[in-house]
C-alpha cells in the first residue's frame, strides 16, 4: 500500500472517527471502502436491468417486450 494524505473539515473528521469507533474498524480502512464502493465498482454480481424503454401494453403481456420481431 501507498500512504497519501487528504484533507477533511473537522466535522467530517469526527464523524469518520465516531463510525470508526463504533464499528471498532480504522479510519484508514472505512476511506478505502468508501473509495472502493463509490468509484471502483466492479461488475454488476446480481440481476441486470435488460429493458430500459418505455412498455406499451399491460401487466398481462409484459412478457411480449422481449419478443424477437
Amino acid at each position: 500500500m501507498t500512504k497519501t494524505q487528504v484533507y477533511l473539515r473537522e466535522d467530517e473528521l469526527k464523524a469518520l472517527h465516531r463510525v470508526a469507533k463504533a464499528e471498532k474498524r480504522p479510519v484508514a480502512e472505512l476511506v478505502r471502502e468508501a473509495i472502493r464502493d463509490k468509484y471502483l465498482r466492479g461488475p454488476a454480481l446480481g440481476p441486470v436491468a435488460i429493458w430500459d424503454g418505455p412498455f406499451v401494453g399491460s401487466s398481462s403481456d409484459h412478457d411480449s417486450a422481449f419478443d424477437e420481431p
